[in-house]
């Protein structure tokens, strides 16, 4: 590919270099560097002008430092003349914050979108936003992917003829339909409430979940409070077996052991949107790229083809 230029930060190199692998070109070099200050300069070490310009850069923790590259390699990109420049966002972490839900609360998807706009972004390339009015506070334009196909390929090599798709909540229970009829099998979805970060409660599951094996679908784990508050629930309805499935694993902490003791969880599914540290890796535990989806989107905006056809 011609007059493209592909950078990414220090969140998820790993996932910039497969996608740069699929659409065969060279991701340029990126200098970060600190002054005796501790503020950050960004250098970009590659050439911009008039080109197509790809700053892939999730927001993974520590999340402030990463926005905070992202803002500068943007800078940096519009100050060398790039011709577009397109922010990919595998995981968008600001997304959570996304409503008024308590008085004198800060809003941090509108305001970020506005940050990223601001320091120079043209357009972004999402995948799975967590809401979907997150969209809408981007003034920019937004291609927004998800990861069902993948999801759905991965369990179509099971025996799927007495299995149910479970969303934790009425909030993901289009996503969860769509992914079941990518499976032609049932859905259900858990009626939750929550009342702090790490603190929900679900008083009940509608849909016929027993007896029945379950995959669980959410659109990111951190610490893993709703599933485990879900499994409970499925528990009481004497499931078979389940499997966990999402996009974002972000798996804080010792989310991933604490979900692969418990005996019903056969599996957990994830993609690498997210880095997964070889100290989070466990037998229980799949991850699947998005690396294709996100060049092959990438090569679409590059040439001016729709996007929204990869999920036709």
């Amino acid at each position: 590919m011609r007059d493209i230029a592909v950078f990414t930060g220090s969140a998820h190199p790993e996932l910039a270099a497969e996608i740069c692998e699929h659409l065969g070109v060279p991701l340029l070099p990126t200098r970060i560097s600190r002054f005796a200050n501790d503020c950050i300069e960004v250098q970009l070490e590659g050439n911009c002008r008039e080109r197509d310009v790809f700053l892939i850069q999730p927001l993974v923790p520590p999340t402030q430092e990463h926005l905070a590259e992202l803002l500068f390699m943007l800078d940096a990109a519009r100050g060398a003349s790039a011709g577009r420049i397109t922010v990919v966002l595998p995981h968008y972490a600001y997304a959570r914050s996304d409503k008024k839900d308590a008085p004198r609360i800060s809003i941090g998807g509108r305001l970020v979108a506005d940050l990223l706009t601001t320091a120079g972004a043209d357009r972004v390339l999402a995948m799975t936003l967590h809401s979907p009015q997150v969209h809408g506070f981007f003034s920019i334009p937004v291609d927004h992917l998800h990861a069902l196909r993948e999801l759905a390929h991965h369990f179509r090599g099971y025996d799927l003829s007495n299995t149910v798709v479970v969303s934790p909540d009425l909030g993901n229970a289009k996503e969860a339909a769509a992914f079941a009829r990518l499976l032609d099998i049932d859905v259900a979805a858990g009626a939750k409430q929550r009342f702090a970060d790490d603190k929900v409660v679900i008083s009940s599951v509608i849909g016929e979940v027993a007896d029945r094996d379950v995959i669980v679908l959410d659109d990111e784990i951190a610490k893993g409070s709703t599933v485990f508050e879900l499994l409970a629930r499925l528990r009481e309805r004497n499931v078979r077996s389940v499997r966990v499935a999402c996009t974002h694993g972000l798996l804080t902490d010792d989310a991933v052991q604490r979900l692969a003791a418990e005996k019903e969880i056969e599996e957990i599914v994830c993609t690498n949107t997210v880095p997964i540290p070889p100290g989070k890796r466990h037998e229980k535990l799949t991850v699947l790229s998005v690396a294709p989806a996100l060049a092959e989107a990438m090569r679409r905006i590059h040439n001016g083809e729709s996007v929204s056809a990869l999920f036709v």
